[in-house]
């Protein structure tokens, strides 16, 4: 077996790379569901959206054993930067079967974090299922992050049926400009909410933003008034926007048993056969199938959460309507966000706490910040912004 030092760690080369890298992605499913990718020719397709991206792979011999991303951008942090700081993120790390335990994944997020130190980050993040402990126990043991964010993320099957919406609820798309003025408004001071807020709602992915208000009052949104902005907006009104995963990559579930298929086929077609029954939706996961990721979920007033609720039905029927292969609407939030209670989803594919570590860069500064519990577990309670370009 070869020694550790004789695998090389460099940059993706696409023309070199791209196909190994797909072949590897492939053989190395994630997750307790089993989860395999498939970034369909561009495996830097999930950072490419981000100010500032990088992917490195390992190499032995002429055998591709090992690939991580990361990406950087300017968010809102509750920190001593004035609210203001640079992080970087780290996803996609992938190590060969037959070579894990040799240290290559650890090689491979130590040489991403010295890209991210020769751009002046602040702070590194990384994500994780709470059940990957292989994942925990490399960041956390090894390399020095701390747990500080457990979002959820929240799973609905998209079905032919058309979800029921209440007839007392009014929708509407609105304009960029529109959207971007109410995030900065009122999701501006979130910890984790992008600077570039403008590049993310303007990005080719991001299919627009979409209001909820109650049926009966009028959707006015800023306007102008003797040369300042003003507000009018309904008592209670919800927003959120959609961004197109798979247009980017496609996801299956592996290893299904010949029951589970079988028993979905079977449901499928009873569902199909006989609507009436009303039995819960159930797609096809065991081929390769897109998603819409909800983000910037957010509500005002008495009515915001059930108002968060039909809007997210809504966003169902547009991807069944729209979208051939979306077999989920998925959308992430902050652990404590109360809008978590009104976003369907299904239990058995969702997980209610996903696992954020960070990482101090900038030496003594930040380590003593770290220490006083910022920006660590003791933000939690604060809310929070999942930016899409990260999914």
């Amino acid at each position: 077996m070869a020694a550790v030092d004789e695998i090389e760690i460099r940059s993706f080369d696409k023309q070199r790379d791209a196909a190994r890298v797909e072949a590897l992605e492939k053989r190395c499913e994630v997750g307790p569901r089993d989860i395999v990718i498939d970034t369909m020719g561009d495996p830097m397709c999930r950072v490419r959206n981000s100010p500032q991206s990088k992917m490195l792979v390992a190499q032995l011999e002429e055998e591709l054993v090992g690939v991580v991303r990361g990406s950087i951008k300017i968010v809102t942090m509750n920190s001593s930067l004035g609210g203001r700081a640079k992080v970087g993120f780290v996803l996609g790390l992938r190590v060969s079967t037959l070579h894990r335990r040799r240290g290559i994944g650890l090689r491979l997020v130590q040489r991403l974090e010295d890209w991210f130190g020769i751009n002046s980050v602040d702070y590194v993040y990384m994500a994780t299922e709470k059940d990957n402990r292989a994942s925990l126990r490399l960041f956390i043991d090894k390399l020095g992050y701390v747990m500080f964010r457990t979002p959820a993320v929240l799973v609905n099957p998209v079905a032919h049926r058309p979800a029921r919406i209440s007839a007392k609820v009014e929708f509407r798309k609105i304009e960029v400009e529109q959207a971007e003025s109410l995030y900065r408004r009122f999701m501006g001071s979130m910890d984790f909410f992008p600077h570039d807020i403008d590049c993310v709602l303007r990005n080719k992915l991001s299919l627009g933003t979409w209001v909820a208000y109650p049926k009966g009052e009028s959707w006015k949104g800023e306007i102008s008034t003797g040369g300042t902005n003003g507000w009018l907006l309904p008592t209670s009104w919800t927003m959120l926007s959609i961004w197109n995963c798979g247009d980017v990559f496609k996801i299956k579930v592996g290893k299904a048993s010949n029951a589970c298929v079988i028993s979905t086929k079977i449901l499928s077609l009873v569902d199909r056969a006989l609507p009436c029954l009303r039995l819960p939706p159930v797609p096809d996961f065991f081929g390769p199938f897109g998603i819409y990721f909800v983000y910037g979920v957010h509500g005002e007033g008495p009515q915001g959460g059930v108002l968060a609720k039909s809007l997210c039905q809504f966003v169902h029927n547009l991807a069944a309507d729209q979208c051939e292969d979306c077999k989920a609407v998925v959308a992430a939030v902050g652990g404590c966000d109360p809008m978590k209670h009104y976003i369907p989803h299904w239990k058995l594919l969702s997980c209610p706490e996903d696992i954020w570590c960070i990482k101090a860069l900038k030496d003594q500064e930040k380590q003593s910040e770290q220490e006083q519990g910022t920006p660590t577990v003791a933000a939690a309670t604060r809310a929070l912004f999942v930016d899409p370009r990260e999914v």
